[in-house]
């Protein structure tokens, strides 16, 4: 058997501290997490159960970011409403289905800083139409993230400050403990819908605080205990 075409290699993360690569499988997203973010686009944390949207697993859509470095990101074709949105990005080690809430650590690889990029614009557009988000979410260069931590370096991470500052000040700051579903549901309510598998990555929500960036601007993520990103917008 021959391939038609060469197929695109494996998008790998680099893990803090040694030179090992992350492959990277799937890519989900959990929507609207925070309060606080949900109630600023319009809708009532508390009667809403999680859902996920996805992004490309491709190297055209995940642009690793290492340690003490600054990656440029395109500003995106067919909008004039490019947001960020910082995440904690949760790096799944081993698979399974329907995972127990108490069980979810045990399948956690490690954790890593992201940046959930959004032609907001389009996004609403689509949602006004009752229409998938893809436009808005999962285009190119839609997902910078950093380096990844093993658990058995941070431990389970419930709590930590996130901040992201945008040409250095600081546009979104919250702690992870106020998630409306925190690390270890999320994966169970996943796992109930997908069998996960080791590779798969989940960006678990961002906080209140989201807005635009323009070309020339710099954004700087971090998640205590984790390595920080840097990305400019060129």
């Amino acid at each position: 058997m021959s391939y038609v075409f060469e197929p695109m290699n494996v998008v790998g993360l680099p893990v803090h501290g040694s030179d090992d690569v992350y492959p990277v499988r799937r890519v989900y997203c959990v929507g609207r997490n925070y309060a606080a973010h949900a109630r600023e686009m319009g809708f009532d944390p508390e009667r809403e159960p999680p859902f996920f949207f996805c992004k490309p697993n491709d190297a055209e859509s995940i642009v690793p970011v290492k340690a003490g470095t600054t990656v440029d990101l395109p500003y995106p074709s067919l909008t004039q409403n490019y947001h960020y949105e910082i995440e904690l990005v949760v790096a799944i080690g081993k698979g399974g289905k329907d995972i127990a809430v108490e069980d979810a650590a045990g399948h956690i690889f490690g954790y890593a800083v992201g940046l959930d990029m959004t032609r907001r614009d389009l996004q609403m557009k689509m949602r006004e139409m009752g229409r998938p988000w893809e436009i808005g979410k999962a285009f190119d260069y839609s997902a910078p993230i950093g380096e990844l931590h093993r658990i058995e370096e941070t431990g389970e991470i419930n709590a930590a400050d996130i901040h992201l500052t945008v040409n250095g000040n600081t546009a979104q700051r919250s702690d992870i403990n106020h998630l409306i579903w925190n690390v270890a549901e999320t994966i169970a309510n996943l796992s109930s819908l997908f069998e996960l598998k080791a590779g798969d990555l989940i960006f678990t929500g961002t906080p209140e605080g989201v807005g635009a960036v323009v070309r020339g601007d710099a954004m700087h993520a971090e998640v205590a205990g984790l390595s920080a990103i840097t990305v400019h917008v060129k």
